[in-house]
């Protein structure tokens, strides 16, 4: 797991736009008419509407999209009562994990209230804005009691996560563990660390899944909770059903399952050897479980284990299953989220982990195989089948338990809708990520000498993406790293015009010589040239010294270009060296080239750049669907540019028939397939989502990016150099570190094809 620093976390939250949520208009807002629509005198029109019927707020406002994350900070995630304030970074999180993971809008809402009464009727008197409310990081035993009546005076769905997210992940983690271990849930003998909120809610969902409460040994603070104690609350006292005080270690012998809601340590490697055949372990207290991952399978070979920590097997996440039963229970208009939807959830979770895992999460985590098993007894965290198994199973326990108002009746496209929520912004990113981390390569940063080079190397370092090169005046390179807390252990630093690199400068100039004395170079020149690091890195990466290199930062394009050609050269068979971006939009990636090379490409260079384009698309597990734009709609209004892509079609038509492309097409029907298919039902492109852009000229090419970069705000990668025999890319003048970052992904990638 990649070490995440103060600083980082601090600049994450401050830098830029501070927090992590915004809210976005979702209706026009551009003319004085769109204003009047969105407030007076248009607005009051709904405002009748639901004043005479109250359901209608769902039809007219976003309430049926909307859930309130409510704390008042009095247990935040292990820091403790920290107050309302503290906890709105955990609650901003909570709501970026439910809009990425389930397309659920959230408004956090902090607290000043530890008296459960005052919470209560604050809560109550806000919830006809939200069609569910989350309760999050609320302390025991008052998070009972404001759950509770809730629940009971609220007609929303509301479930306090931290009670039932991780009791309704390790359900389903114990039902696939009692498969694998082949032990009845009713005879299995469970032992408890920890008697909060979390730790009580999962041994009452054990309870409705079979295990028996006499089977049950629940631990707190003060001991095994039993009928001779006289310090519980009702909550505890409905687990007191021993008569005899038993020692923490000793009911670990012949226990078949732990379960840790408590605080790191508090298990010996001596108490899991006491533990029954095919022992289940669930260490789930977080940073540190209570028995280490490698402590605990060092001595049982048997064992199922799960922790909270994503760097083992079975991360128990609550990210499984809350945003999902939100989105089930809202989706039918549950008036409540009850034990029925809550059980639908843990079997769907469960029977989801035995499905073929599809192959873009098992290189999520850079695995090379992932089925079900004593590694895999939940889904991963990044699983895009969880929207649409959980949320369905919710939604169809809500309306056979009686607490639907809108029940679904078409669920075929309830699933093509729940799937259209995924959102594929993100979805490229992470591939590339785990394709790139499954084999880091050595990649050279020219342009080591600047901060902003110096930070993505940090992350691509810490991410396991890539080793880092420096290439720069070393003394230089070492101060920012000091001054910027850069960690860089074990990282090569090479200024190529230091006296220690002169014997590397000489093989290298006379290798450059050998291949440019015919083309205007002497061997003075060549060894000289070699001071330059852009000519001194293409000689590491052409040497095989590096797997890869990233330059272009602080140097014009071209002149960054320049020395790669003469150095590297184009791959065997290439004839036209081409450069795309991507844009990350919400519809998915958006791929548009050439950008960046050619000025006025040829109708055979255009086929040629649209067949490496869509090779290079193809790496990136993306199926290519491809529009040659230009101010023509086939024939429309002929020109050289328009007859030219018209020409370049035809090519990839007659030699590339399995490639889904067609033109010459204006970009404004190329990207709406409806007004495609309304206007020109006869093209190949009709009803298609199309994704990769094919430009005339680089000043269209170029200009069509730089505009659409600055207008949205997508995440861009590029630019990628298409066409070199090895792999080096140039990123755009003055680039983010993102941008960097994502540069470097692709850097990775390429060198592992080359």
């Amino acid at each position: 797991m990649a070490k995440i620093r103060k600083q980082d976390a601090l600049d994450y939250h401050a830098l830029g736009r501070p927090g992590k949520i915004q809210i976005v208009p979702t209706k026009p807002y551009s003319s004085q008419r769109d204003l009047s629509l969105a407030y007076s005198p248009g607005v009051a029109e709904p405002c009748l509407k639901i004043a005479e019927n109250k359901e209608d707020v769902y039809r007219y406002t976003g309430k049926s999209n909307l859930v309130a994350v409510i704390s008042n900070g009095t247990a935040v995630l292990g820091l403790g009562d920290i107050g309302p304030e503290a906890s709105k970074p955990v609650m901003e999180g909570k709501g970026l994990l439910f809009k990425i993971f389930a397309d659920i809008d959230v408004f956090d809402i902090e607290i000043d209230a530890k008296d459960p009464e005052l919470f209560i009727q604050t809560v109550k008197a806000i919830a006809p804005t939200f069609g569910g409310i989350n309760l999050e990081d609320i302390k025991a035993p008052e998070a009972f009691e404001i759950e509770r009546r809730l629940k009971e005076e609220l007609d929303i769905p509301v479930m306090h996560d931290d009670q039932h997210g991780t009791a309704i992940i390790s359900s389903a983690a114990l039902i696939n563990s009692l498969e694998l271990a082949r032990k009845r849930i009713d005879r299995v003998k469970v032992v408890i660390s920890g008697a909060g909120a979390s730790a009580l809610s999962c041994a009452q969902l054990y309870i409705a899944l079979g295990v028996k409460v006499s089977n049950i040994f629940m631990f707190d603070s003060q001991g095994l909770i039993g009928s001779h104690r006289k310090d519980l609350d009702d909550m505890k006292l409905s687990f007191a059903v021993h008569h005899k005080e038993v020692p923490f270690e000793l009911a670990f012998k012949g226990a078949d399952v732990f379960l840790g809601l408590s605080r790191g340590g508090l298990v010996t490697k001596e108490m899991i050897k006491k533990m029954a055949r095919d022992p289940i372990v669930f260490a789930l207290a977080n940073p540190d479980p209570e028995i280490s991952y490698k402590d605990a399978t060092s001595v049982r070979k048997d064992i199922i284990m799960a922790t909270g920590r994503s760097d083992h097997p079975n991360q128990v996440n609550n990210v499984l299953g809350f945003p999902f039963i939100f989105r089930g229970a809202m989706d039918v208009r549950a008036t409540t989220i009850n034990e029925s939807m809550k059980l639908a959830a843990v079997y769907a979770i469960a029977a989801l982990a035995k499905e073929p895992i599809p192959e873009e999460v098992i290189q999520a985590y850079g695995e090379k195989n992932i089925s079900f098993g004593r590694e895999q007894i939940i889904p991963k965290p990044l699983d895009p089948r969880l929207i649409y198994s959980v949320a369905p199973a919710v939604a169809k326990a809500a309306i056979e338990s009686g607490v639907a108002k809108n029940p679904i009746k078409d669920w075929q496209r309830y699933d093509t809708e729940l799937k259209a929520r995924l959102g594929l912004d993100n979805e490229l990113l992470r591939n590339m990520t785990s394709k790139a981390q499954s084999s880091p390569k050595k990649v050279v940063f020219a342009e080591a000498d600047n901060i902003k080079i110096l930070k993505a190397a940090q992350v691509v370092y810490d991410e396991g993406i890539a080793y880092p090169i420096l290439l720069g005046e070393r003394r230089a390179i070492e101060q920012l790293m000091e001054e910027y807390g850069v960690e860089l252990p074990e990282t090569a630093i090479i200024d190529p015009k230091s006296d220690e690199e002169a014997n590397q400068r000489s093989v290298f100039g006379m290798e450059f010589f050998k291949r440019r004395k015919r083309k205007g170079v002497t061997e003075f020149e060549a060894v000289k040239l070699m001071r330059e690091r852009n000519h001194y890195g293409a000689m590491m990466v052409d040497f095989g010294l590096a797997d890869a290199m990233v330059t272009g930062l602080t140097r014009s394009y071209r002149s960054s270009v320049r020395p790669l050609i003469q150095i590297i050269g184009l791959e065997e068979n290439v004839k036209t060296l081409a450069g795309m971006y991507i844009l990350n939009t919400k519809r998915g990636p958006l791929f548009l080239a050439d950008t960046t090379v050619n000025q006025n490409p040829s109708s055979e260079q255009i086929a040629e750049i649209t067949v490496n384009v869509a090779k290079t698309i193809q790496k990136l597990r993306v199926r290519p669907v491809i529009a040659a734009l230009s101010y023509s709609n086939f024939g429309s209004s002929p020109g050289p540019d328009s007859l030219k892509m018209k020409e370049a079609v035809e090519i990839l038509h007659n030699a590339h028939p399995n490639l889904l492309v067609d033109g010459e097409i204006q970009a404004n029907f190329a990207l709406n397939a409806e007004m495609l298919m309304e206007k020109f039902p006869f093209s190949n492109l009709a009803n298609k989502e199309v994704n990769t852009l094919i430009f005339p000229n680089l000043s269209s090419g170029n200009i069509c990016y730089k505009l659409l970069q600055q207008m949205t705000d997508s995440d861009s990668i590029g630019p990628i150099l298409i066409g070199l025999r090895k792999s080096i890319h140039v990123v755009q003048f003055g680039a983010s570190v993102r941008e960097i970052i994502n540069v470097v992904k692709v850097a990775v990638i390429d060198a592992q094809k080359k």
